[in-house]
């Protein structure tokens, strides 16, 4: 075990033996993301542990640190012509892989490549015994321990400190292309379904507008340049110059759109018509819609169960209003009890983030 490690099992030692709650932080651009963290609980950082340990092109799997940031990751896997397929927010300079793991959040080619759980084949993380624990593997095939490691994936950091994660990647598609066509929400929602049904080359949708009163449906094709062609003839639409700078915008946070505060992403199956709820964008095939506005917590939630979903809080007016109304939406009974029984089972003094998911979690 090298030094830092050493200084970071001794603090979470420390912190057990006393109860005492850590914040665990890397490049700390997620951080208004899930609940408000207790109040005088210490932070750890592990942004200073960063590397990469493995990478083999030729298997796709990458191997790095926790600390590792997700622009020098990415780079790397540029160099070779492969890429994370789950296309990760950065939200500001400083992402983490580690951050990227623990809050699981993807970004606008989810809904064709899959998610972050997808794509990772082992962990290894620090418990808050100090014992260090490696889950999975670093080869596809082995699937020894992986269910561990995807519980760990959209954890928060609230069953353990990742400390390595390994990741499966994929080649970069050979060209792209955005397309951009004027519907309503409607339309948009019955285009993108039918395309989910046919063999279209779309690797992200994304519609903004005003409900009935129209908006714009960007499609961005990946592929081989025949595909992509013979899609683009197809689906119709004007081509967008600056597509690179509209999908990161997306993926990052930085579009006008998903700035605001408060800021709800509703989670639906794709197939559920419009939701007339005001300005929305939609974003994977229909199955991601994000809504501004003061939103009652309550009422949406319960649509959303209805309709077979779920509604986070993404980024709350203020901390208050996070506590208020919770940014999740809250467990049913059973799923709580597995929750706590998880939580017991890796961090049983609650000093791992605490609440930062749900309270008492």
């Amino acid at each position: 075990m090298d030094v830092l490690l050493s200084d970071v099992r001794a603090r979470v030692i420390l912190a057990n033996a006393a109860s005492k709650p850590l914040t665990i932080r890397g490049g700390g651009t997620k951080s208004f993301y899930g609940n408000p963290p207790p109040r005088g609980a210490s932070v750890l950082d592990m942004s200073s542990y960063a590397g990469i340990i493995s990478y083999e092109p030729t298997e796709l799997v990458i191997t790095a640190r926790a600390g590792t940031r997700l622009a020098d990751l990415e780079a790397e896997l540029a160099s070779r012509h492969q890429m994370l397929a789950f296309e990760p927010p950065h939200f500001a300079v400083g992402a983490t892989l580690g951050g990227c793991v623990a809050a699981a959040l993807a970004g606008p080619r989810r809904a064709t490549s899959g998610g972050v759980r997808d794509y990772v084949l082992g962990v290894r993380m620090m418990d808050a015994q100090g014992r260090v624990l490696r889950f999975g593997g670093e080869v596809i095939k082995n699937v020894a321990g992986y269910d561990v490691s995807r519980l760990l994936t959209g954890s928060l950091g609230t069953l353990g400190i990742l400390l390595d994660v390994s990741l499966k990647v994929l080649p970069r598609p050979a060209i792209e292309t955005t397309l951009c066509l004027p519907m309503t929400e409607s339309q948009a929602l019955h285009a993108m379904n039918q395309w989910a049904g046919q063999p279209v080359p779309i690797s992200a949708t994304a519609w903004v507008g005003e409900g009935t009163e129209g908006g714009t449906l960007h499609v961005r094709l990946s592929g081989s340049t025949a595909a992509v062609t013979a899609a683009r003839a197809r689906i119709g639409g004007d081509v967008m110059d600056d597509g690179d700078v509209l999908w990161r915008s997306l993926r990052d946070h930085r579009h006008p759109f998903l700035t605001a505060c408060p800021l709800w992403r509703v989670s639906v199956p794709s197939t559920t018509p419009a939701l007339n709820l005001g300005p929305t964008l939609i974003e994977w095939g229909g199955a991601q819609r994000w809504l501004t506005g003061p939103h009652l917590a309550r009422p949406l939630r319960a649509q959303a169960r209805d309709l077979g979903g779920h509604v986070t809080l993404f980024r709350a007016a203020s901390e208050a209003q996070a506590q208020e109304v919770g940014v999740f939406q809250p467990l049913t009974a059973g799923l709580a009890a597995i929750h706590h029984r998880l939580k017991n089972e890796f961090d049983p003094s609650g000093v791992f983030n605490p609440g930062r998911m749900y309270p008492g979690l």
